[in-house]
Parts: structure tokens; sequence; C-alpha cells
């Protein structure tokens, strides 16, 4: 004769198949996941990633004020590090609105990418929230966050595509 299933052990066979869902959705998060960073898979090496997202910056009116190799500054110094670069850019126009909202986010700006390749030899293209920015300096409500989230996801999806 079948045996039922109780309400706890229906319960608990639902919570392992949700844990094991989300344990396959958050391997495909970068490894370094972090508050207020956005990330997006690259098939292109970090070098490659970041010589794209430059030139779409550039061509999209930015200013690329510069371009930092982590990896090249560790081997100056005999340390090793997976590449990783750093690319500082913006745009007045999308910069000085965020800032105006509260004269500290200063700080964060111009708007940083960061491309890395992971500990799996994947490639990251990342960059700080502009919500998490303005959240970050009590500007939570500034209306020129919308405008530039959808700039930069614009940037990445160019670079990306």
């Amino acid at each position: 004769m079948p045996r039922l299933l109780t309400h706890t052990t229906r319960f608990a066979l639902l919570a392992v198949a949700f844990l094991s869902l989300a344990g396959t959705a958050l391997a495909q998060e970068p490894a370094t996941s972090v508050p207020g960073l956005i990330a997006a898979r690259s098939d292109a090496s970090v070098h490659d990633t970041a010589s794209r997202f430059a030139e779409q910056a550039r061509t999209s009116g930015m200013t690329v004020f510069a371009r930092v190799d982590h990896r090249q500054g560790a081997m100056s110094r005999s340390m090793a590090l997976l590449p990783n670069e750093v690319i500082i850019f913006g745009d007045p126009k999308g910069g000085t609105p965020l800032i105006q909202c509260a004269q500290s986010i200063g700080i964060d700006m111009p708007m940083k990418a960061l491309i890395w390749q992971d500990d799996d030899g994947q490639t990251w293209l990342g960059y700080n929230d502009p919500a998490w920015i303005a959240e970050r300096h009590g500007a939570a409500d500034c209306p020129a966050v919308k405008p530039l989230q959808q700039t930069m996801q614009t940037l990445v999806k160019a670079t990306l595509d």
C-alpha cells in the first residue's frame, strides 16, 4: 500500500528542490558577488573585453580617463594576479546630475568598470549600480539614477554583443 506524505515531508522535499534550483542559479553569478556590483559574463578575454568597453564608452561620447591593469601592476612587483582591469570613464551629463543630489557621490565618480577573470577562467564585466551609489550617499530618490542605469546597461550590452 502506498504511503502518503505528510505536510512536513512534502514541505521538506519542496525545500530541498528549491535549494537545489537556487544553487544552480547562484552558480551562474560571479564567484565574487558583491552588494551593488552588477556583473555580466563576457565570452572574450579580459583585455579584449576591456578594449571593447573603452571603445564603446568613447563612441558613446564619454571620456576614458584611465585604464588600470592590476595584473601588470602586480607582475611588476613579482606578484601573481589573474587578469583584472579597471576602466575609469564618464561624461558630465551623466555624472553631474547624480552628484547634484549628494555632493559626496563625487567620491564614486567618474564611473568605473571592472573586467576580471575568475578562478574558472570566466571573464566578467562589472560596475557599481548607480542606484546603489545613490543609496550609499543618502540620495536613493535621485532622478538621475534611472538614466545612468540605462546608459550603463546600453554600454555593457553594446560591449558584450
